[in-house]
């Protein structure tokens, strides 16, 4: 299968093609939400598809594509969803397809809007690239011991707020929050000042657990449909507050974005590579079997109110420490159930290299080397009316497949 053998027409380089059909919700004219996969600058609209014969010999229910989330379709299974990509990929490069037929079944990307791909329960935060957590660790605790004790054995997560995750292109306001500003004696309330992105990926769940129920890393996968971008923002003044003793709360919870569509696990087993070298050993139930990481690159650009772009990171999710499969198996390993759309974040994405970090906080190392953008200005972290956009895609050879861009504005806050 090549991207020539495609009728529909793909641009070079397009994150979209034939080797990937990724799975998204978007609504046109017709204000209806419903189910569609990428294809070059277009929508293929598979509620459409459906009424035209497309998936009737796979047997299943089409109504899941006029639902204005993917959890009923991904909830199907891997036998049934991915049985509609490949009937999708045969569909696209058949030159007698049905679809070539109705003109309104593509519909083009800039005419669409794009909505939360899932109805996400639960969200979970790991943090797990050990360059990050020893940058963030050097800065705040011990240089030469960056690490807690813990780090290397488990990986280490939080409970996140689902209620406030949006899809890219939706805004946030600067969050208001207390804070100790330095050489204070008590603390201040107001809008942040060091609001910060960070790099992440996340993934999906795609197959319910019950209460009691453990997940091996070897049977991982099978849980997992697909992965998205994910900016986990962050208020590093409120965080810096708060974070004692208990973590993360309102320096996390005001908003997180991701990318709209879906890639699913099965596009991306072609990039797949073995992550570092764990040590010391991992406990028997945090032994994985086969290489856990993805060879994905990532890229992090600031623009500013005029639109002017800097690219300020280009890192890559084969860096991470834990893998997928080791953080779901330990998130499991106390019998906590899994739903079907719940998020998994991986944690900030750092490489070994200053361009290569995957949070301002370690970019301009808390403040101290502002950044320069493109127009002249600084940065230390996010001022009011920049836009970060995120990219992500995988390569090998002639096939590519990529997730588009996450990208989210921030606004002055509401005081």
């Amino acid at each position: 299968m090549t991207q020539t053998n495609c009728w529909v027409s793909i641009p070079e380089k397009s994150d979209f093609s034939i080797h990937n059909i990724p799975f998204g919700i978007f609504s046109d004219t017709d204000t209806t939400k419903r189910v569609g996969i990428a294809i070059g600058d277009q929508i293929l609209d598979l509620s459409k598809a459906a009424k035209l014969g497309v998936f009737d010999a796979l047997n299943f229910d089409t109504s899941v594509f006029t639902n204005a989330v993917l959890n009923p379709f991904i909830a199907l299974g891997k036998a049934t969803t991915n049985a509609v990509r490949e009937q999708i990929q045969n569909e696209l490069t058949n030159e007698n397809s049905v679809l070539k037929d109705y003109d309104t079944v593509l519909i083009a990307q800039k005419e669409a809007q794009m909505h939360l791909p899932v109805f996400i329960g639960d969200y979970t935060d790991f943090y797990s690239s050990i360059e990050h957590a020893t940058n963030v660790g050097k800065m705040f605790r011990d240089p030469e011991n960056a690490l807690l004790p813990n780090w290397r054995h488990i990986p280490v997560g939080y409970h996140g707020r689902a209620s406030s995750i949006a899809v890219s292109g939706v805004d946030l306001h600067r969050p208001m929050g207390q804070t100790m500003p330095p050489g204070a004696e008590a603390p201040v309330y107001g809008p942040s000042k060091r609001v910060d992105f960070e790099l992440e990926m996340g993934f999906i769940i795609g197959k319910q657990t019950q209460l009691g129920e453990t997940i091996a890393t070897k049977d991982a996968e099978d849980y997992i449909f697909g992965k998205v971008i994910l900016n986990d923002w962050s208020a590093r003044d409120v965080q810096k507050w708060e974070y004692v003793p208990l973590g993360p709360f309102l320096a996390k919870n005001f908003g997180s974005t991701i990318s709209p569509w879906v890639v699913t696990m099965e596009a991306l087993a072609p990039f797949k590579v073995a992550g570092p070298k764990q040590e010391p050993k991992v406990l028997p139930y945090l032994e994985a079997t086969t290489g856990g990481n993805i060879d994905i690159a990532l890229q992090v650009a600031i623009a500013n109110k005029n639109g002017e772009e800097t690219v300020v990171s280009n890192s890559n999710f084969k860096y991470m420490y834990w893998s997928m499969a080791q953080q779901l198996a330990h998130h499991t390993m106390n019998g906590c159930n899994m739903n079907v759309g719940d998020l998994m974040g991986s944690g900030t994405i750092s490489g070994k290299t200053e361009d290569s970090y995957g949070s301002l906080l370690e970019i301009t190392w808390g403040g101290k080397n502002p950044l320069i953008l493109n127009d002249g200005s600084e940065r230390k972290f996010v001022e009011d009316h920049d836009t970060v956009i995120m990219r992500g895609h995988a390569e090998k050879g002639d096939i590519r497949v990529g997730f588009g861009e996450v990208r989210c504005t921030i606004l002055p806050a509401k005081e």
